[in-house]
């Protein structure tokens, strides 16, 4: 779109439940950018250094 209008948003700042058990917390996003792969996009989400919110989860987006 060429409006502007934001299309979608998701929150990172928060806990998630993981696929190995181990507890998950999202943070920032800052640092390497997105990569997208066979019609997937994973980002790597917390970053603490410059003043981000540190986070551990690795978060895989695809169409529903």
């Amino acid at each position: 779109m060429e409006d502007g209008k934001v299309l979608w948003e998701f929150n990172t700042m928060r806990d998630f439940e993981t696929v190995n058990g181990v507890a998950g917390h999202g943070g920032s996003i800052d640092g390497p950018g997105a990569v997208v792969v066979n019609g997937m996009v994973f980002i790597n989400s917390g970053y603490p250094r410059n003043g981000g919110v540190p986070g551990n989860v690795l978060l895989a987006f695809g169409p529903e």
